[in-house]
């Protein structure tokens, strides 16, 4: 399953890279869902009921759609952090590797900026680790790591709203910047129409270890939004988007009906402000957030390396 890396040339502007990988990710995900379209299967059990909605969604109405942002949105935790946890249990990668991933999130954490050399060390490190790898060999993986890790993780709440959207006759896409492969996979577990991801290049059908643009983070995502909905003929007001994150709010800022799900600080106090909808599925009074932190872009395989120390000191 790809890492994040970059492809595009340093040369080029932030904006160049968002376009590109939102762009990428858009096509990646339509050409996916067309390709189940025709032999869709149900989804993996039926949603928990949630409270009745207000008149939104809109039954019948075809020029709406709902992206859900998926870690801790849609599933609790991160999913490329279990991702992580079911290739190390695989021998994908070996202790050495994990501490060199170990160090690159804790500067992260430590941080809290965006490096752009720390950034690309963490990127090319994790990209490695797939690099030559078949892209059908790591979906097989991704369709037992989601069985053993992430089934049980999926928040109810948040699965009966996109199920709302589905019965109204909507698509429903997932947003992310976990790998394309594992948003996909989810998704199609979940009976939902496809996946916005991180793509990551391939010649093939094998992994070259580079990414299409830039990992789907932030404005890449509003990006990607933006082209899935020109290609789909929809009109984003009429759309609705979902996200735990203030990472997200420009894709949030891009629909007519965004919500604020198990928000961050930063989101609770923008949702407020501009009085966007708020749902909060969590027990407890803050959401325990695992996998690599914001500042790091989503890093991709490194964010399985915590969950790896963690198993391999409970061996011992």
């Amino acid at each position: 399953m790809a890492a994040l890396g970059w492809l595009t040339p340093r040369r080029r502007s932030a904006t160049a890279r968002s376009v590109l990988a939102g762009e990428a990710s858009a096509e990646a995900a339509r050409k996916t869902a067309q390709a189940r379209e025709a032999d869709a299967g149900p989804p993996d059990g039926p949603a928990e009921a949630e409270p009745a909605e207000p008149e939104f969604p809109v039954a019948g109405d075809d020029l709406a759609a709902a992206f859900f942002d998926l870690d801790n949105t849609v599933m609790q935790g991160a999913a490329i952090f279990h991702f992580g946890r079911g290739l190390y249990k695989r021998e994908f990668f070996h202790r050495r590797e994990l501490a060199r991933f170990a160090w690159q999130q804790a500067w992260f954490r430590l941080a809290g900026v965006e490096d752009p050399e720390h950034m690309q060390d963490a990127r090319d490190s994790a990209l490695s680790i797939v690099k030559g790898h078949k892209v059908c060999e790591l979906m097989a993986i991704g369709e037992e790591i989601y069985d053993e890790y992430m089934a049980e993780r999926i928040w109810p709440g948040t699965r009966a709203l996109a199920q709302a959207h589905l019965d109204a006759g909507q698509k429903v896409w997932l947003v992310t910047a976990a790998p394309v492969e594992t948003a996909t996979i989810i998704a199609r577990r979940l009976g939902l129409t496809g996946a916005l991801g991180t793509v990551a290049e391939s010649v093939d059908g094998i992994y070259t270890g580079r990414l299409v643009g830039e990992p789907l983070h932030g404005p890449a995502k509003a990006e990607a939004v933006r082209a899935l909905a020109a290609a789909e003929g929809l009109d984003l007001e009429r759309c609705a988007a979902y996200s735990d994150s203030h990472n997200d709010i420009p894709m949030l800022s891009l629909v007519g009906h965004p919500y604020a799900i198990n928000p961050d600080t930063k989101l609770r106090k923008h949702a407020r402000a501009h009085d966007w909808r708020l749902r909060d599925y969590r027990t407890g009074r803050k959401a325990v957030k695992v996998g690599v932190p914001a500042a790091a872009g989503v890093g991709a395989i490194a964010g399985g390396a915590a969950a790896a120390i963690a198993l391999h000191r409970r061996r011992k």
